[in-house]
């Protein structure tokens, strides 16, 4: 299974779920070094912004962002390389906290820590959109083929909607716009390189 993955795929989904399984073992004491939390708050710290990628609130959580990696991150990474394929998740991560952390304090919403792989995830499902736009891909719940371009703008839309009305509380929806537009300036950065 893990043997067809690209390497920084696989490295990538390997740390997520050793940190996974870390966090069963040491409870909340993960939570409060790692998770993302707000710039005022005294657990917070820099290396947070990248570190809260790592973390997990259930199995459930783990499974659909892990499932997404495994779907789409080896052909974006074949794409791009692995090195920039490294730099793209995570700069797609970096870019979920910042835009987490600047849209809840504008918000005034209430302090809570921020986790999940989902910036990274949704950076690579951009990538994926926008390369493989005609690629068909069949949602798990509920089962629908699309393609991946619909596929992206529909995630990207219900992403905005969720996060302005508030809806779906407890998720942090403009991380995931974030990590798309982390994902976004790295393309752009990638075609003005290559022009």
């Amino acid at each position: 299974m893990f043997g067809s993955l690209l390497p920084v795929t696989r490295a990538i989904l390997l740390a997520n779920i050793a940190v996974f399984l870390l966090q069963q073992i040491t409870g909340v004491l993960l939570l409060e070094l790692f998770a993302l939390w707000p710039v005022g708050d005294e657990l917070f710290q820099p290396w947070q912004l990248i570190t809260y990628g790592f973390l997990h609130q259930g199995v459930l959580h783990i499974f659909f962002n892990m499932f997404a990696l495994y779907m789409f991150g080896s052909d974006v990474e074949r794409l791009f390389g692995s090195r920039f394929f490294a730099a793209y998740y995570f700069v797609s991560v970096l870019a979920a906290a910042i835009c987490h952390l600047v849209v809840t304090t504008w918000m005034g919403a209430e302090p809570a820590p921020t986790l999940g792989a989902s910036g990274g995830i949704y950076g690579v499902l951009l990538a994926y959109g926008m390369y493989f736009p005609n690629r068909r891909v069949m949602l798990l719940i509920p089962p629908i083929p699309m393609s991946a371009r619909t596929l992206v703008v529909v995630y990207a839309v219900l992403e905005l909607v969720f996060g302005v009305t508030g809806t779906d509380a407890g998720v942090a929806h403009f991380a995931h716009l974030g990590g798309m537009l982390g994902g976004y300036l790295m393309i752009r950065y990638r075609r003005g390189f290559r022009s």
